[in-house]
């Protein structure tokens, strides 16, 4: 399931819906190369679900055995540690290969790190999961459950809008948005709500069907989803039709103002584009999941940074290696094939088997600049024809918590449906994550994260010539967070905490994360244009990460990280991988639902 955020995208819906097509699309990708915590929840939603770890994961390593290949030179080298890195990495590891990943920063995490201010704890990225606290086609959680690591998780099931119509809470599940569908849209939003229901259900079925740990980009593909093949093609031809942009679904289907406008709104929260640039597929599952009877939304106990540490744990629980500040400044290529890498000291390292880099599109064009080769040259060439999305700018605060009990953790502005939804400043995000953790502040504290959703542009900050103009430029852009936080909390002013209020924007993004001008990712719209698989124009180099197929969020870039890592490995251990895993008893047969689902 998915939910609004700038990092909504991030962590909004599954991206299983885009699996629809996916072996059309990985064959087509071998040529079409980038064209504990003791304290209860408050708030009244929220259960707790104790970290249960996973059996898979314990027994064995395909390759050889983890004393062998300590202190081992490398299989693969990947540079970046964001989550879709961490993914390839532990699925790497979990295949029996040496891996060491490379990243610059002093945590792990890259845009989905965590980060502490005395005695608050922040999350700089992703604040809304789904499909985590159990076993799920969920790309994340399908990793850890690969390599037998999880975290505790605290499930709500609501979270708050505020659009121009008015507020109202939207709540997951099959009911409760038809009461909001008819006091906003009327019997004619609800009407056709219907009837789009009627029309999609078909291919969300057909795309749950598909587990994210049997993709591969290469012809292995047609033996590791063979099985698959006829619950993919059921509905028939329309389901080419779900790899192009939503519009092109509720085309003839949904006329109505504000059932239009909130799917659009769903879209641009999914993946930070509008209807008409974003893939039909990812909506589709995310309102199957969304809406189905028993639906929930996690919350990671412990911050996104429990997440991250969770996936090093199993990385280095088969051998693997997370190094931190480690820049690497060139890829090293020799005879068209990546071979290395070099660090900003002049050390090499060099990978047996390939290079994987978790890095923007950009950077890793800026990391092939040096390299003479025909494939590095094409590489970057293509990179610099690529647009990349606006930026982020964000408010963290610590606050004096007193009177939260009925605050939804999640609240989300639309100030006007006239505007474009991306449009600059037009949609906010505020998330408070202390009221469904709260071991996240200090007692009776919060922990409050306002954002731009993905539509602050880049070039104005990079105008400004002083510190002054910089710093004047921060206070005006983000007066309008502190307009919609004071529609949520209006004495947030009174409640901060000195010293616990820190504004950042694109150009933090673009320092600290190593962001091409702060963006979250490559601007490739459905229909227009596609997001190509992990291997590129130079051999044994290949990427993962928001600007890889299926594109940006948490489960999408986690999902590349399992793309990549299945397509360096040999199908007879890809397939071997998958019967360990169905042996295990955590999932069913298709490796779609738990055991226990199958069993009831």
């Amino acid at each position: 399931v998915g939910i609004p955020m700038a990092p909504i995208r991030a962590n909004a819906a599954l991206i299983c819906g885009l699996f629809l097509t996916s072996v059309w699309i990985l064959v087509q990708n071998e040529n079409h190369l980038l064209k504990s915590h003791s304290r209860a929840p408050i708030n009244k939603h929220v259960s707790m679900k104790r970290f249960q770890p996973s059996r898979i994961g314990r027994k064995w390593t395909l390759k050889r055995d983890i004393a062998a290949r300590a202190g081992a030179s490398p299989d693969v080298l990947i540079v970046g540690s964001g989550i879709g890195g961490l993914s390839c990495a532990a699925m790497l590891s979990r295949y029996g290969y040496n891996v060491t990943v490379l990243e610059s920063h002093s945590r792990a995490g890259g845009a989905a790190h965590g980060f502490e201010r005395r005695g608050y704890r922040f999350d700089t990225g992703p604040s809304l999961y789904a499909g985590m606290s159990t076993p799920s086609v969920n790309p994340l959680r399908q990793v850890l459950d690969a390599v037998g690591e999880d975290v505790e998780w605290a499930t709500y099931d609501s979270w708050a809008m505020h659009t121009p119509e008015g507020q109202f809470d939207f709540k997951v599940g099959p009911k409760d948005f038809l009461r909001v569908l008819e006091k906003f849209g009327g019997a004619e939003a609800v009407e056709q709500w219907n009837v789009l229901l009627k029309k999609i259900g078909p291919l969300h079925e057909s795309s749950s069907s598909l587990p994210p740990l049997v993709m591969r980009s290469d012809l292995g593909a047609l033996l590791t989803t063979f099985r698959y093949l006829p619950s993919l093609l059921k509905p028939g031809p329309a389901t080419a039709a779900v790899a192009g942009p939503l519009d092109s679904i509720l085309d003839g289907v949904v006329t109505n103002k504000f059932l239009y406008n909130w799917l659009n709104f769903l879209a641009f929260a999914l993946c930070g584009m509008p209807a008409d640039g974003t893939t039909a597929a990812a909506v589709i599952y995310m309102l199957g999941e969304m809406h189905k009877e028993g639906a929930v939304l996690d919350a990671p106990v412990g911050g996104g940074k429990a997440i991250v540490d969770a996936l090093v744990r199993g990385i280095e629980k088969y051998g693997g290696t997370v190094s931190l500040r480690t820049h690497v400044k060139d890829i090293i290529v020799e005879g068209n094939r990546a071979v290395g890498v070099r660090l900003e000291n002049g050390e090499e390292i060099r990978a047996s088997k390939a290079v994987v880099s978790n890095a923007p599109l950009w950077n890793t064009a800026d990391m092939l600049k040096s390299q003479d080769s025909a494939g590095a040259k094409a590489f970057v060439a293509q990179a610099d024809s690529i647009k990349p999305t606006p930026s982020i700018a964000h408010l963290h605060l610590g606050i004096q918590g007193e009177g939260f009990d009925n605050l939804e953790p999640h609240q989300v502005i639309v100030n006007d449906w006239d505007q474009p939804i991306d449009a600059p400043q037009n949609l906010i995000v505020i998330s408070i994550p202390s009221l469904l953790d709260p071991d996240m502040a200090p007692d009776g504290q919060h922990v409050v994260h306002a954002y731009l959703a993905g539509n602050e542009p880049y070039q104005i900050y990079e105008d400004a010539k002083t510190k002054e103009e910089y710093e004047d430029l921060k206070e005006t852009r983000t007066r309008v967070l502190w307009d919609a936080l004071e529609r949520v909390i209006p004495d947030i002013r009174k409640r901060v905490v000195k010293g616990v209020n820190m504004t950042a924007t694109p150009v933090t993004h673009a320092r600290y994360l190593r962001r091409h001008k702060g963006a979250y990712g490559p601007f490739l719209p459905a229909g227009r244009s596609s997001y190509p698989g992990p291997k590129t124009q130079v051999e044994q180099l290949f990427r993962c990460g928001d600007s890889c197929f299926p594109g940006v969020g948490v489960p999408a870039v986690a999902a590349s990280g399992i793309n990549a890592a299945n397509t360096i490995a040999e199908v007879s251990e890809h397939i071997k991988l998958l019967d360990e895993i169905r042996n295990e008893g955590v999932y069913d047969d298709t490796l779609t639902k738990p055991r226990q689902q199958q069993i009831a």
